[in-house]
């Protein structure tokens, strides 16, 4: 048996939640990875998941197992890119993931700079609003607008965004300009049904800096930011956005900022990779050409 393939194939049918999305991702039969897992929880006296028709799950045992799989696989990792000359010269693959609105505009166009530069480097870019897990998701560098809780990464902050309250000129105009968070309640909202969506819209109290929680009552939807910006162009109601999603609209007068006096503070966007001990040159160069053109774009 081969352990250490087995150890994948376990993080993998834990991570995808069930051995069919598994073996779909892996490009295995589903008797493969099966077999391969009974052989390891034969050869461990242990079962580590159990498999009912409805859903997989992890047994306390499988947890543990689980955990130290994970440590194993990525220590076995990072020697072979130390091995394959990763630390010595900046090439291998790089995986970076960044909210998708944000990575088209700003984070595509400085990656294809950098493969410019460095020929040896290949990039896989996901673009994605939700964030994901960078040990599990094999990702070495992450773009993150707003604070990070977990403690195992290492951020590198490169400025920070605005979170905005704005509607058409039309709009306002039929429906006036609030003054206050409560005149909020006799306008139509538009709602981001995003994976990093609230469903309370945060403001702070411009005399006292307590937070104003407000609960909008949606006129519109929608689960992507264009789309919010889109039926905001044409005076569905008001949207709630981190600033560079509406920037254009903005720009050109098509939208109004307003109660700027009320907004939360600005959210922090970092560059963020997993603590390790010696980082890869292909992820020390990234951060060191990334980093200061993110700050141009960001003041």
């Amino acid at each position: 048996m081969d352990r250490l393939e087995a150890m994948s194939l376990l993080i993998e049918v834990a991570e995808s939640g069930s051995f069919s999305a598994a073996a779909r991702r892996r490009g295995m039969p589903v008797t493969t990875i099966t077999r391969k897992i009974s052989d390891l929880e034969k050869a461990l006296g242990a079962t580590l998941l159990v498999r009912t028709t409805r859903k997989l799950s992890v047994t306390d045992a499988g947890g543990t197992y689980l955990a130290a799989a994970r440590r194993i696989i990525a220590d076995v990792e990072e020697a072979e890119r130390e091995a394959a000359g990763e630390f010595n010269t900046p090439k291998g693959e790089l995986v970076i993931t960044a909210p998708v609105q944000f990575g088209q505009l700003h984070v595509l166009p400085m990656v294809t700079d950098f493969l410019d530069m460095f020929p040896e480097i290949n990039v896989r870019l996901l673009l994605l609003d939700g964030n994901v897990p960078m040990l599990d998701g094999h990702v070495d560098m992450a773009v993150r607008i707003g604070s990070l809780a977990d403690s195992a990464m290492v951020a590198t902050t490169v400025g920070s965004m605005r979170m905005i309250v704005c509607a058409s000129s039309q709009l306002l105009a039929s429906k006036g300009v609030p003054a206050t968070v409560d005149d909020l309640r006799r306008m139509p909202c538009i709602v981001f049904e995003g994976p990093a969506a609230l469903s309370d819209w945060r403001f702070i109290d411009k005399d006292t800096k307590a937070p104003i929680m407000f609960r909008p009552i949606p006129r519109l939807s929608v689960t992507t930011a264009e789309a919010v910006v889109r039926a905001a162009l044409r005076h569905v109601g008001v949207a709630r956005l981190l600033h560079y999603q509406a920037a254009d609209a903005i720009k050109s007068g098509a939208l109004e900022i307003m109660l700027e006096a009320f907004e939360p503070k600005p959210a922090p966007v970092s560059l963020v990779h997993v603590a390790r001990g010696q980082m890869p040159l292909k992820m020390r160069r990234f951060l060191d050409f990334a980093a200061p053109r993110l700050r141009d774009l960001l003041r």
